[in-house]
């Protein structure tokens, strides 16, 4: 089945159908109501843009494939671009064998996506450099953890500076991802989706480790004298994750957010090995916790209930400290004042 993201979807049906991003929610929220909460959110976007004869995705018969075009679930995939980062192959022991995964980003003028290359295949990653063009043949797309991905096989194809092959210049990632939306505390809602948030750091919590797949990430689990198996790779020797709970005040309000291993060590300022050392020492953790109050950052991500708890929590994909408190102060003084003409308008329109 392929997957397209909701706000592909949402993208997409503004383009075709010409509806703002207002109203489409309202389409998907009147939807989700009328099926009496039975249907994610995601697939009340699906059937909203069915029934406005929007088309999500174009399959090809044959031939390449650009970049932004690819879903994950598509396979026999052909696409070509520029090598935008190429990643260090790890080695890893899945069910008492051991294996190797490289993999790089690649990009052409519509986006970019990471290739995922395993055991053998890997080799193919040999002398590839940042700007080179590569051709990719008979690749299937994944989807991890909300990413496109595209993983090379024993039948897949991959050719650095084809012959006859030309790429525009490609995209970088901030280019490709859309501008976040900007919301008070307040504001926030659950599913909300590449939001922007700012605020100052009020609580801080410890760090919780957790065992990792150390092929594909994923959570790894114990199972007793067995050891710890991931769904993918079987029996795996783990390596260990982290995440970060902090408590965030923007003055309309207050959430608890989310950080996990990249994000927490954007906000500390650390590096992986000395991440490393407050698992072995976590009392040593304790100043860092308090070092960390009264900051202020700044976070993109996205909104989730946490059932267990009926609370609201926000999961930051992107972590800023380089926050200029005059700018937020300018940012929230003109806001009061278009609320305030909204008032005044709408004043003048009731007499």
């Amino acid at each position: 089945m392929i997957k397209v993201p909701i706000e592909d979807i949402r993208k997409r049906i503004s383009e075709q159908a010409k509806l703002s991003e207002a109203e489409i929610d309202t389409r998907i929220e009147k939807k989700m109501e009328q099926l009496s909460g039975l249907i994610s959110r995601e697939g009340a976007a699906h059937i909203i843009a069915n029934e406005l004869g929007v088309r999500l995705f174009e399959v090809p018969s044959s031939g390449p494939v650009q970049i932004k075009n690819i879903m994950a679930g598509m396979k026999s995939v052909e696409t070509a671009g520029r090598v935008q980062q190429v990643y260090e192959v790890r080695n890893f022991n899945a069910n008492g064998r051991e294996g190797k995964v490289g993999s790089f980003v690649l990009a052409d003028e519509t986006g970019n996506i990471r290739v995922v290359l395993w055991n053998d295949q890997v080799s193919n990653m040999d002398g590839l450099k940042q700007g080179q063009i590569v051709k990719l043949e008979s690749a299937y797309a994944k989807d991890n953890r909300g990413r496109k991905e595209l993983h090379i096989n024993d039948r897949s194809k991959l050719v650095v500076n084809p012959l006859g092959i030309r790429v525009a210049e490609a995209v970088s990632s901030a280019a490709e991802r859309p501008k976040a939306t900007r919301k008070s505390l307040k504001d926030l809602s659950e599913n909300d989706d590449n939001v922007e948030i700012a605020g100052t750091i009020v609580q801080a919590f410890n760090i919780r480790f957790f065992e990792v797949c150390p092929s594909c990430g994923r959570r790894a689990k114990e199972r007793g004298e067995d050891g710890f198996y991931c769904d993918q790779h079987a029996r795996v020797e783990p390596q260990y994750s982290y995440v970060l709970n902090t408590v965030l005040d923007d003055g309309t309000g207050t959430i608890r957010s989310v950080m996990f291993r990249n994000q927490v060590e954007r906000l500390l300022g650390k590096s992986a090995d000395e991440m490393k050392l407050y698992r072995e020492a976590p009392e040593e953790f304790e100043n860092v916790k308090r070092d960390l109050i009264g900051n202020m950052v700044k976070f993109i991500g996205r909104v989730n209930k946490n059932e267990m708890f009926d609370r609201l929590e926000f999961v930051a994909n992107m972590v800023f400290t380089d926050i200029n408190p005059e700018d937020e102060i300018k940012r929230l003084e003109a806001e009061i004042e278009a609320t305030k003409k909204e008032k005044d308008i709408k004043n003048i329109e009731d007499i």
